[in-house]
């Protein structure tokens, strides 16, 4: 891996400054003595059986930051941070625009924005241009039972598995909250409620289960920060996790997963009685 400076003015040294591009990931590219040596004519012989036990010969690897990996995790944190569900307008993305906020060329915007829409958090209107995508009050109810079977699943393997120290961690998480102060820390306790949530799914160790709650929970997480302020949902809300996490102390699985499981199934009741601007 090369470790020099990005020459002056790459688009490598252009997404480094953005702030919405902290977190870079990696992707391996071929260099371009790579690209040299495998453009070569190679004489036409017919490849040896190798034993067993050989292994391929591999040539060393450059690896490079993706910028398509940059946009997509800075555009990403962007949706999920946006309160999409306050009003009912649609709230469009311009692409030419938002490369030039980051500071980099279109293509990998664009990459960004098709992986997005795989995901369901944009889509693409043809002679018009990308959406934030809202789910509908039906989507976000089956999403919501989707999540409370993996949560209450979480919850059983917590009391098999955890440390003491570490459903200490979960009570430890709501001690700003206590005697009265909820009300005075509400966009706080919004905040903690969604790690609490995410904490139970990391907790149980089961990297499936991990795995398929991460993108599910990105998208409901954005409905949670809506209707944690709604119907006095925020006080049952501090209620619920106190009892699920006096049941994981005790390590009563069965009591712990069907709380877990019902206070999911109370939000998804919730989004169906009250969520009118969901339609």
């Amino acid at each position: 891996m090369r470790t020099g400076k990005f020459p002056p003015n790459s688009d490598a040294t252009k997404i480094a400054l953005c702030p919405s591009a902290l977190l870079a990931y990696c992707i391996p590219q071929m260099s371009n003595r790579d690209r040299s040596v495998s453009s070569v004519t190679k004489p036409n012989r017919s490849p040896a059986i190798a034993p067993h036990s050989a292994r391929p010969a591999l040539q060393p690897i450059d690896v490079t930051p993706s910028f398509k990996h940059k946009a997509y995790t800075a555009l990403k944190d962007a949706i999920v941070s946006m309160d999409i569900y306050r009003n009912r307008e649609d709230i469009r993305l311009d692409e030419r625009k938002l490369a030039q906020d980051f500071g980099i060329s279109r293509t990998p915007v664009r990459e960004a924005m098709a992986q997005l829409e795989s995901e369901g958090f944009v889509r693409l209107v043809p002679r018009r241009g990308i959406y934030v995508v809202r789910k509908t009050k039906r989507e976000v109810i089956e999403m919501i039972t989707a999540w409370a079977a993996l949560e209450s699943m979480a919850a059983r393997l917590i009391t098999q598995s955890a440390s003491a120290e570490e459903i200490a961690g979960l009570r430890q998480m709501f001690s700003t909250f206590i005697d009265g102060k909820l009300r005075a820390h509400l966009d706080e306790y919004s905040n903690v409620n969604i790690e609490f949530h995410q904490a139970i799914i990391r907790l149980s160790r089961n990297l499936v289960l991990i795995d398929l709650a991460e993108n599910l929970f990105t998208h409901m997480r954005m409905i949670r920060r809506k209707t944690i302020v709604e119907q006095d949902r925020a006080d049952r809300s501090i209620r619920d996790h106190m009892n699920i996490i006096e049941a994981l102390e005790a390590r009563a699985t069965d009591r712990a997963e069907k709380l877990v499981r019902d206070h999911a199934l109370g939000l998804a009741e919730h989004v169906e009685r009250f969520a009118d601007y969901l339609d």
